[in-house]
């Protein structure tokens, strides 16, 4: 069912084009189940046009969904499937504000579906029962019925898609007559989630970054670096930087620049404090304070070991340890070279540097003298004699948390403890 727009002027909390929407399934589960009718209401400047088709879900639907929506498999068999209504329903949702309830059920649904077809759907969302309890919290009870009862909301046909579709755009109304207008604004700019973050990355893109300790990088136009910042939680800081409600003026200034984003996991603070330092150094990134220098800071500094030397970490504590992945640090001459997961490629991480050391680095010398002094526990580094023949020609590419493994076959080597503090 599909109806031509009707001039109808849309409230005016905001000035983009916005879609109601309303999905009815054959169960919970986005891998498991499917989608059997979809609801859109689109309000934008041309005014309001209300849509809405049955989907063949391709696998029978429940008897307890039938009973509570009314949908059968009769009532699908015949209708189109996803597959078929993706191009039309991707061009009215694409460049909206998805407004849903529950939100997160119906656009984990329509994304999952989306992406089965080869279309990225990442809009804005924003959740009618988040908003409603922002804004009414001493009311205990947010479900639509709830809403329905409590707002005179008039259903047509409830638990069917594009009705329940509606109840959402009369909720929408009745907000401007109940909430001043800044209010309402400032609770729907707090409660939207911004799936499409900055250039490529999204909200699903950044489930890939460290969710425990770690470094990342925010890059600009033509790959300029404008910042490295470290956190014991990676994903969580860089959802903060871009989306987070409590943004500085000058996190929301950065966002507006940030085009790209890196990132590596470290296994503990230790590790992202010497990373983050690196970077820093390394790419002097425009937004981030260059570490003070004077000029009784050395340029070089006697290496108190009789060569590499290996320090282990894990970032999690308490009830987590035991899902950490350790990291086994690797330094020499006050050179921080990177980390890897298991004792034998950190000793082949060694293997790859350059005959010629990289050089002095000051923040490492200084970080690490720091840690020496309270007892910071390391290993020395005795390179097989299989892999020190297979040094790895100078190399001119900045510093790498993670340099590739040489690849030759090891056992694993032996560690003697020593405690440098």
């Amino acid at each position: 069912m599909s109806e031509a727009f009707l001039a109808v002027p849309a409230p005016a909390a905001l000035d983009v084009p916005i879609a109601f929407v309303d999905l009815e399934t054959t169960g919970g589960s986005t891998g498991v189940h499917r989608i059997t009718e979809v609801g859109v209401v689109e309000i934008g400047a041309q005014g309001i046009s209300r849509w809405s088709t049955l989907v063949d879900p391709r696998q029978p639907i429940p008897p307890f969904i039938q009973q509570l929506t009314g949908i059968t498999d009769a009532m699908v068999r015949g209708a189109p499937t996803f597959d078929a209504i993706a191009p039309e329903l991707f061009a009215r949702l694409d460049g909206k504000l998805f407004v849903a309830h529950n939100a997160s059920f119906d656009r984990g649904f329509l994304h999952s579906e989306f992406e089965r077809v080869g279309l990225a759907f990442n809009p804005d969302v924003l959740c009618t029962v988040r908003l409603s309890r922002a804004l009414f919290p001493a009311e205990k009870r947010h479900g639509l019925d709830a809403l329905v009862e409590r707002h005179a909301l008039v259903p047509s046909d409830r638990h069917r898609a594009l009705a329940d579709a509606d109840l959402l755009w009369q909720f929408w109304q009745r907000l401007h007559d109940l909430v001043p207008l800044d209010a309402l604004r400032a609770q729907i700019d707090r409660t939207m989630r911004r799936y499409r973050l900055v250039g490529d990355l999204t909200e699903d893109s950044l489930e890939a970054a460290p969710a425990g300790c770690g470094v990342y990088m925010f890059y600009g136009e033509d790959d300029v670096p404008l910042f490295v910042g470290r956190s014991v939680r990676v994903r969580q800081r860089i959802r903060a930087h871009l989306t987070g409600e409590r943004r500085s003026s000058k996190d929301q200034r950065l966002a507006q620049l940030v085009r790209r984003v890196d990132w590596r996991a470290t296994g503990g603070e230790l590790g992202a404090l010497l990373a983050e330092a690196q970077w820093i150094a390394a790419l002097r990134p425009s937004h981030n304070r260059l570490p003070r220098t004077s000029r009784s800071d050395p340029s070089d500094a006697p290496w108190p070991f009789g060569g590499a030397i290996v320090f282990e970490e894990s970032g999690a504590s308490g009830k987590h340890a035991g899902e950490a992945q350790p990291a086994f640090h690797v330094v020499d001459r006050w050179c921080y070279l990177g980390h890897a997961p298991s004792a034998t490629e950190a000793h082949r991480l060694l293997a790859g540097e350059t005959p010629t050391p990289r050089g002095f680095e000051l923040s490492t010398y200084r970080i690490l003298q720091t840690h020496l002094a309270r007892g910071l526990r390391v290993m020395p580094v005795e390179l097989p004699q299989s892999l020190q023949v297979s040094r790895a020609p100078e190399s001119t590419q900045s510093p790498d948390l993670a340099a590739p493994p040489v690849q030759s076959t090891v056992s694993e080597p032996t560690f003697i403890a020593a405690n440098a503090g």
